[in-house]
């Protein structure tokens, strides 16, 4: 009880600021995590019911399900083809890139990885989440081709770098012996993606479908309308792992499909994932601090802060510069959107899944690293978005309408805006 008391005045003092702090350089993923470090294992233990790992996969499973069904709605996929060059540039080229120069480092930095290893903690970090650099996707002193390319792409890599996730996860157990043939991990990775995406097409669109012929019909309230969202996400989840998919594969599909076929349902989809999607994230992020990243600190050592800084500073910045090259941007914009590719939420629910599946012998090093890399990411990200933005901002507002930042673009929604 005196956990659900401590927790439950987290989020009432965060929300008594949360306009005043809107903004600034401290976020809220940056207090509630402060907070879970301070209060958990690792500082005053005040949270000592917090419940340990297994219980935070659970929560964390819900959470990733719905941010992956979320960001998928928000994308509209025809705009995205037509429109917007800088984010498919981001995710054709910058992602597979930065998961290439993210194993070498690992690779080379940590020397009982093998080579699967170092590409599955590679592919763990390469999702972005804006919801760390909030200053930067809702500042509307930004370009808008800008804010956006930075929005989108965050909506889409973390479910693009999902399945290939799941294919180092076999390939790493294949080399411990955990699968004794090829045969086996390419059954598993193609069962667990194909199934997860037939699944997810099927449901979201049927279930989008449903739910645009019922409200057409006026037997959809309001509030039914957002808890349809959630229990469609739900029933995409469960009914495609009962089918051996994978359900994180499924909900991604799922949104997409949901987007396409109900997009004038997709305001409500928004809805609930900045109301009951803010909680779930609020709560992970202070467990998070509280038991994972915690409880690890300890075993830190100078390879793996040097390769966290790799990861946010170097991997990322050298694969977005490569990815723009001939895009006629400036290389202030080049290095703006290098470095606001933060690593959040979709990288400690993944680095939990790896945790979870049995025959990866350096998984605790995986969670540890992806945790030291999230937290520093955390407090960086957050402390220089609105001040960069800010500056960045004015001098590209001086370019003529004829310049690259410049174009024009249609705006997505953008998930989490209190953060």
């Amino acid at each position: 009880m005196v956990d659900l008391l401590i927790l439950a005045f987290l989020v009432l003092g965060y929300g008594m600021v949360s306009g005043r702090l809107r903004g600034s350089s401290l976020t809220a993923p940056m207090f509630f995590v402060t907070a879970g470090l301070v209060l958990g294992e690792g500082g005053l233990e005040w949270l000592r019911g917090t419940p340990d790992e297994d219980a935070i996969r659970i929560l964390a499973e819900a959470t990733l399900v719905l941010v992956l069904f979320t960001d998928a709605v928000r994308i509209e996929l025809p705009t995205l083809r037509r429109e917007y060059h800088f984010p498919l540039r981001l995710l054709a080229i910058g992602m597979p890139l930065g998961i290439v120069l993210g194993a070498v480092a690992a690779w080379l930095l940590f020397d009982d990885f093998g080579v699967w290893e170092a590409a599955l903690l590679a592919t763990v970090l390469v999702p972005t989440d804006a919801a760390l650099s909030a200053a930067v996707v809702s500042d509307r002193r930004l370009p808008v081709r800008i804010r956006q390319s930075l929005n989108v792409e965050s909506g889409l890599n973390d479910g693009i770098a999902l399945p290939l996730v799941l294919l180092f996860v076999a390939l790493a157990a294949t080399t411990e012996g955990d699968m004794s043939t090829p045969q086996e991990w390419v059954w598993f990775a193609v069962r667990q993606i194909g199934v997860g995406a037939v699944a997810g097409v099927v449901l979201g669109a049927s279930g989008g479908w449903l739910l645009r012929w019922f409200d057409a019909k006026g037997w959809v309230t309001p509030t039914y309308r957002r808890l349809a969202v959630f229990a469609l996400a739900a029933l995409v989840y469960v009914g495609s792992e009962l089918a051996s998919g994978n359900g994180f594969v499924a909900a991604f599909v799922a949104g997409l499909s949901f987007g396409t076929v109900a997009r004038d349902h997709c305001p409500h989809v928004h809805e609930f994932a900045e109301r009951e999607g803010e909680l779930l994230a609020m709560l992970t992020f202070t467990l998070f601090g509280a038991v994972i990243a915690g409880s690890r600190l300890a075993d830190l050592d100078w390879s793996i802060v040097v390769y966290a800084v790799l990861s946010l500073a170097v991997v990322r910045v050298l694969a977005v510069a490569v990815s723009l090259i001939g895009s006629g941007v400036r290389a202030e914009t080049t290095l703006f959107l290098g470095w606001f590719g933060p690593r959040g939420l979709a990288s400690i629910l993944f680095a939990l899944l790896v945790v979870e599946q049995a025959g990866i012998a350096r998984s605790s090093e995986i969670m540890l690293i992806a945790s030291v890399t999230v937290l520093l990411s955390i407090y960086v990200h957050g402390a220089t978005a609105a001040p960069w933005s800010r500056g960045f901002g004015a001098r590209a507002n001086r370019l003529g309408p004829e310049s690259p930042e410049q174009l024009p673009v249609s705006e997505h929604y953008v998930r989490h805006r209190i953060f």
